[in-house]
């Protein structure tokens, strides 16, 4: 499994329209090109400046194989669209995780 991990600094006056955005458009059409099996969206409470916000989203992806296809054909247009939505102040750089294993502590039954 590879994450594919989207951080993005906004601007704090665009945080809601950005995290409606994020909620109930991009993230939902990101996971329906059927190259994801997951997001999770996080906030990212350490190292917050004071001209802005931090933020995370982790894709899940099956290989890396699915990733670099999704990369090379459908990528720009998500990237256009966003710049297009909030232009500079939205800035985001990507990471690419091979998930090594997940831990879990199981409640006591």
């Amino acid at each position: 499994m590879v994450i594919y991990n989207v951080t993005t600094h906004i601007d704090k006056h665009i945080e809601k329209e950005w995290v409606a955005h994020m909620r109930e458009t991009h993230i939902p059409m990101m996971l329906s090109t059927g190259k994801f099996r997951e997001a999770t969206f996080t906030r990212i409470l350490s190292e917050q400046k004071e001209d802005g916000l931090n933020f995370s989203v982790q894709y899940l992806c099956p290989n890396k194989a699915t990733l670099d296809h999704f990369l090379a054909e459908e990528h720009p247009r998500f990237e256009r669209q966003l710049h297009d939505l909030f232009g500079t102040k939205a800035l985001t750089f990507t990471t690419e995780l091979e998930l090594i294993g997940r831990a879990q502590l199981n409640p006591p039954s």
